[in-house]
C-alpha cells in the first residue's frame, strides 16, 4: 500500500537522509528555498552559521523544539574549527537526531560544504544537499546590478578575496582575471579590497572600471556604493564598510536602472 509519506520518499528519496546540508541564501529569511525550510521543520538539531537566515530562524520553524548549535565563522573574529563542525555533525547524527547543517548562500560556493559531506560519508552517513541562493549573484541583483548583460558582458567570475593578492596560499590569478573581460563578483574581500584593486590595475585593468560595493545586500540596512576601481579601497574605508559585502567589478557595475 502506498502512503503519502512513501510516495514522497519515492519521488524524493533524499528526504529520508538523516543529515541535510542547506544553503540558506544571502541573509533575508524569505530567500531560503521551500525545500530548505521544510528540512528545518523536520530537524531535531540545527548546526548554523552566522550568515544566511540564522538570526530569523523563529520565522522559519518552531525553534523551541530544536537544539540550535552555533557554528559561526565570523571574519577575523570568532571561528569554530571546521574539524569541530564535522565532528558535531557526525556525533549528533549517530545519536539518532535529524540534523540540519545551515549555511549562508550556497554550501558549495565558498561554503566548505563538500568537506562536510565528505566527513559524513567517511562516517557512513548519507547527506542530502539542498542548494541555496548565492550572494555572489543575488546581492548584485538586489542592487539592480546584473553580473551578465546582453551586449555588455557574457561572463562572470565568482572570486574569494579572503587572501590578498600575492599571498602564498592564494589560488587566484588576479592578472588573468584582469584580462578576462568577465564581471568579477568578489565575496569575503572587504579587508583586501584596496590590494585587489591595485593588483587588477597593475595587470592592465582600467583605473576607471566601474565598481560597486554592496553591504548586507538582502536586508533592510543594505548599503550600496559605486565608484571607479582606483577608488575602491578608499570607498570602503571612508564609508566604514564591514562584512558581509559583495564587490562587483566590471562595466555592469556602471549600469543603473531608472528606478532603484
Amino acid at each position: 500500500m502506498t502512503t503519502p509519506d512513501s510516495a514522497a520518499a519515492d519521488a524524493h528519496p533524499e528526504s529520508l537522509y538523516p543529515v541535510k546540508l542547506i544553503g540558506g541564501g544571502p541573509g533575508a529569511w524569505d530567500l531560503i528555498t521551500l525545500r530548505g525550510q521544510a528540512a528545518l521543520h523536520e530537524a531535531d538539531v540545527i548546526v548554523a552559521d552566522h550568515l544566511g537566515p540564522t538570526p530569523f530562524l523563529d520565522r522559519l520553524c518552531d525553534i523551541s523544539s530544536k537544539k540550535l548549535v552555533d557554528a559561526s565563522k565570523l571574519p577575523y573574529k570568532k571561528q569554530v574549527a571546521q574539524e569541530e563542525i564535522n565532528r558535531m555533525l557526525v556525533e549528533y547524527t549517530q545519536a539518532g537526531n535529524k540534523v540540519v547543517r545551515l549555511k549562508g548562500g550556497d554550501p558549495f560556493v565558498f561554503g566548505r560544504g563538500f568537506e562536510e559531506i565528505t566527513a559524513l560519508a567517511e562516517a557512513g552517513i548519507a547527506c542530502e544537499v539542498i542548494p541555496g541562493v548565492s550572494s555572489a549573484y543575488a546581492v548584485p541583483g538586489l542592487a539592480h546590478i546584473p553580473v551578465t548583460q546582453r551586449g555588455v558582458v557574457h561572463a562572470a567570475t565568482v572570486v574569494s578575496g579572503h587572501l590578498p593578492p600575492g599571498h602564498e596560499k592564494s589560488l587566484v590569478d588576479w592578472s588573468a582575471l584582469a584580462r578576462s573581460g568577465a564581471t568579477l563578483s568578489i565575496i569575503m574581500g572587504v579587508r583586501n579590497a584596496g590590494a585587489i584593486a591595485t593588483a587588477l590595475i597593475d595587470a592592465g585593468m582600467a583605473t576607471e572600471t566601474p565598481t560597486a560595493v554592496i553591504q548586507e545586500g538582502s536586508l533592510a540596512d543594505k548599503r550600496v556604493f559605486r565608484c571607479q576601481l582606483e577608488q575602491l579601497g578608499a570607498t570602503i574605508s571612508e564609508n566604514s564598510v564591514e562584512p558581509p559585502a559583495v564587490i562587483v567589478i566590471g562595466d555592469v557595475a556602471g549600469l543603473e536602472s531608472s528606478v532603484q
